[in-house]
């Protein structure tokens, strides 16, 4: 018998905010130490009271015009009653009832052809701590506790980990060129909600739930495991399919039960009384539309029709950081496709010959433009061009400076050039014969020879063109 893989997604995204989502603690990449990026509101101290974040609610909905979501005028947040130790409250503050963003959807473009996943909600809500395990011993690290989130909960409509590599992909995409987070490791984690049925069945099958997965290649391996485990217990009654909470084991490459899947009732939720509802009247919804980034698929076609490869167009919009270096240099003035090779090409190689790769990148656009402008307005050739470039990755030198210090700014006039194309054909009367002979290599080796005598100085397309019409003069 064939069977259908059924999967939908819970995918909680850690915000780009100076400060926590309840109180004005840093965020969790401001802490330097275990606990010391806590203050009584996020420690759970009785007496304290959360304070809403705005640009937490600006975010998300950014997020959820970004996906094609409804966004609701009236919004509220509820308590998730459970305890564990990294939770201080005993409850975690998210939403229920009232959700931030609603019904939207999101095109994949995968091998097996185009698919719309449905999106069924986006919601706000504040992050845990984390438990760090040693010896006989755990510890309680608050620094990530009411960090601001969003979760995005997906409609059963994947069929494949191909899908689901895919989504997840776009969505990082997505929120860094959005500056909505930057998706690092830990800051975008996945439940994966699995179940398997019979081809052509409109039933679902026992659901199971993959916890907590940040890892893509993780997801991928785990979701082929589960669904194979779903598989064979069908058709060969290995065993009970039960509806469970699982966590995959990275060594082995298997899942393994935690718990028994909770339901909404075992969680008790209720309004959050210390919170008022949130109204986003149109002003406002209106100034973050204003505000909302360019599309990912948008940029990618902007980049194309400026005649950038489809290779280069899914290395800029995969990297946010090199996307983001390459619209700024674009807007003091310097053409998309040139900037393009001189970052993907120029400085991608002078990154790695010391192991580096363009995320250690941390040329400016105004130091880029200032290169790439000296290139293109004829102060100095392409070949100085990247020595300065090398200069400027490497020590951090102003180019200007540098070229001035150099020499590499000087400019070669016409006549100086063509005494140089003199000397060059008079020492090499062996290789000015063989051009005369018809081969045509003799004249790329007098063209070397001259730039040599010129160390790198004057523009090589008129050093060329000179050279070539000394040499039909012969």
């Amino acid at each position: 018998m064939n069977y259908e893989i059924v999967i939908g997604l819970e995918t909680h995204v850690e915000l780009s905010t100076e400060s926590k989502i309840f109180c004005s603690c840093g965020g969790h990449s401001a802490a330097q130490s275990p606990n010391d990026c806590v203050c009584p509101a996020c420690s759970g101290m009785p007496g304290m009271l959360p304070v809403m974040n705005k640009r937490v609610v600006e975010l998300a909905v950014t997020a959820g015009l970004m996906l094609n979501c409804n966004i609701n005028r009236y919004t509220t947040f509820d308590k998730k009653n459970y305890y564990y130790p990294d939770l201080p409250c005993a409850y975690q503050i998210t939403q229920l009832n009232h959700p931030i963003c609603t019904d939207g959807c999101i095109t994949l473009k995968t091998s097996a052809g185009s698919r719309d996943i449905r999106i069924k909600q986006i919601h706000m809500e504040e992050d845990a701590g984390k438990l760090v395990h040693g010896g006989n011993s755990s510890y309680v690290d608050f620094n990530r506790t009411s960090v601001p989130l969003i979760e995005i909960v997906t409609q059963p409509d994947f069929r494949s980990a191909e899908e689901v590599v895919t989504y997840l992909n776009k969505l990082k995409s997505m929120f860094r060129s959005g500056g909505i987070s930057e998706c690092e490791e830990g800051a975008m984690r996945c439940d994966v909600n699995i179940s398997v049925r019979p081809e052509g069945s409109s039933e679902f099958g026992v659901r199971t739930e993959i916890k907590n997965m940040s890892s893509f290649e993780a997801i991928e391996r785990a979701i082929r495991y589960e669904s194979q485990r779903h598989i064979d217990a069908l058709e060969f009654e290995l065993e009970e399919l039960v509806q469970e909470t699982r966590r995959f084991d990275d060594v082995s490459g298997k899942t393994f039960a935690m718990r028994n899947k909770e339901t909404e009732a075992d969680y008790r939720y209720f309004p959050d009384a210390n919170l008022m509802p949130i109204i986003i009247d149109d002003e406002w919804l209106e100034q973050i539309k204003a505000n909302k980034p360019t599309e990912v698929d948008e940029k990618a076609e902007q980049y194309r029709e400026a005649g950038i490869s489809d290779k280069e167009v899914d290395m800029l919009i995969s990297n946010h950081k090199i996307g983001k270096l390459l619209d700024d240099t674009v807007a003091l003035g310097c053409n998309a496709k040139d900037t393009a090779t001189w970052i993907l090409t120029d400085c991608a190689g002078i990154l790695r010959k010391d192991g580096k790769t363009l995320a250690d990148l941390a040329v400016t656009a105004e130091t880029l433009a200032t290169v790439i402008k000296m290139v293109d307005g004829g102060k100095i050739n392409r070949n100085a061009g990247k020595k300065v470039l090398i200069a400027v990755i490497e020590d951090g030198v102003d180019p200007e400076a540098y070229c001035k210090e150099n020499k590499l700014d000087r400019q070669v006039d016409q006549a100086a050039i063509a005494g140089v194309i003199d000397t060059v054909l008079a020492e090499n009367a062996r290789a000015v014969e063989d051009y005369k002979n018809g081969k045509v290599k003799a004249a790329q080796a007098l063209f070397g020879a001259c730039m040599r005598e010129l160390k790198g100085a004057g523009d090589p397309a008129m050093i060329k063109e000179l050279l070539e019409k000394k040499l039909q003069e012969l």
